[in-house]
């Protein structure tokens, strides 16, 4: 059978054999939505659990509008439009108005990039700025989180008398489900917050996994960490898996947050009937799949549904490389996964994005990866932990020669914004 697998900006076709293969897992139909702006202007004219944003927009002087950095495929120019349209005839002048990116930290969105996320006309019209989390002087401290996170948050928002956030609800390797609070910490939090609360103290726990918010203590720490911070008002999507818009979350951040994930379960969530023993999955394509820190979504995507001591095979694009210097330095200062375990968990060694490390420690506990890429050469591909493989197809015969002529495949071609799940 042949299979369309996310890569890069475009998708790379392989061929599987027809009796091996189980089930593709896929997002469920739904009709995405006719007219995206009338929809979301309906939605922004009925908030859930929150006024409307011209009532809460009157009287202030300042706002901040929080959006996505260029990892995430949100439709900014159709929410900001409505939005800065809004702020402006409630009275507060374009020039009060910042649009922050919440790149958590990643590296700052310039440029070409800068259009291609908002589009000409508002780069040109308003103001937009980077968040920088290493840098602690543009953040204000705003106390400690009930687990003893130290709360410092970008000062632009804490600053803005109207605080509003924007973003994508999707399945979340940690926090269970992306946007509503989570744009706010990691997104405009500093290196100082991140690094407790993406400590082995949250991640380890079992509950802090992809489509999980009950008892899910990353979730619940944000959350409060961002009602703590402030915010008067989201607006948050839910895209298809063409990325088109399927519904609009709306008002208060935690009553349309928890109405979105509720509504993208439904959408997202595929299963199979038990583990198989080879997964092929991608990291959903550009952007999510240009570098390996963040194709390791990918692989947290398909860890339940592969079986203990079975094979991982993912194709990205890896198209500017393995990711953040510090993270890079990760794998020179860690000879295996098991030293570098041993260390963050010894509680007196620290390295920027080692999360990301730890989650694929999760995954090699559990099975072995392949990674197919033109980004990176074979070399450096077997330095990071995982296996270089030259195509999907030679990976997928490697495994079917070690594991047996009854050996099942079940492909998720859309990689970790399915919810994959055994049924």
């Amino acid at each position: 059978m042949r299979v369309r697998l996310e890569y890069g900006r475009g998708s790379l076709e392989v061929e599987l054999p027809d009796d091996r293969v189980v089930r593709t897992l896929a997002y469920k139909e739904a009709e995405p939505l006719v007219d995206p702006a009338a929809s979301l202007q309906q939605a922004l004219a009925a908030p859930r659990g929150a006024p409307p944003l011209a009532e809460l927009a009157r009287g202030k002087k300042s706002a901040c509008i929080v959006i996505c950095d260029i990892t995430r495929p949100v439709p900014n120019e159709l929410i900001l439009t409505p939005l800065l349209k809004t702020l402006e005839e409630s009275g507060i002048d374009r020039e009060r108005i910042t649009i922050l990116i919440a790149t958590g930290l990643h590296r700052p969105n310039l440029g070409d990039e800068l259009v291609e996320m908002v589009g000409e006309r508002i780069v040109r019209d308003y103001r937009i700025e980077n968040h920088h989390g290493e840098r602690l002087d543009e953040h204000t401290y705003l106390g400690e989180s009930p687990r003893g996170v130290p709360i410092w948050i970008d000062s632009r928002y804490v600053d803005a008398e109207l605080k509003i956030t924007t973003g994508l609800i999707e399945p979340h390797l940690m926090a269970g489900y992306s946007g509503g609070r989570k744009v706010i910490c990691p997104g405009i939090a500093a290196l100082e917050t991140v690094k407790v609360w993406h400590s082995p103290q949250f991640l380890e726990d079992p509950r802090a996994d992809c489509g999980i918010l009950e008892g899910n203590p990353v979730h619940e720490e944000n959350t409060w960490i961002a009602k703590h911070t402030g915010c008067h008002f989201i607006v948050n999507v839910v895209i298809d898996d063409q990325r088109r818009p399927l519904e609009f979350f709306v008002g208060d951040m935690e009553v349309a947050f928890y109405a979105g994930a509720e509504f993208v379960r439904g959408v997202v969530r595929d299963t199979v009937p038990s583990p198989v023993d080879i997964v092929v999955t991608s990291c959903a394509g550009y952007p999510l799949d240009t570098t390996f820190y963040q194709a390791v979504k990918g692989l947290t995507g398909a860890l339940p549904i592969v079986k203990q001591g079975g094979t991982i095979i993912m194709a990205a694009s890896l198209s500017e490389g393995i990711g953040s210097p510090p993270f890079q330095r990760l794998f020179e200062e860690n000879s295996s996964l098991e030293t570098f375990m041993e260390r963050i968990l010894g509680q007196d060694y620290f390295v920027m994005d080692q999360w990301q490390l730890e989650e694929l420690a999760k995954v090699r506990r559990k099975a072995r990866v392949k990674l197919v890429s033109d980004g990176l050469d074979a070399d450096t591909i077997n330095r990071l932990f995982v296996e270089s493989a030259p195509t999907v197809e030679q990976a997928v015969a490697d495994c079917l020669s070690e594991y047996g002529p009854d050996a099942s495949i079940a492909v998720i071609p859309k990689g970790p914004y399915v919810l994959a799940q055994v049924a």
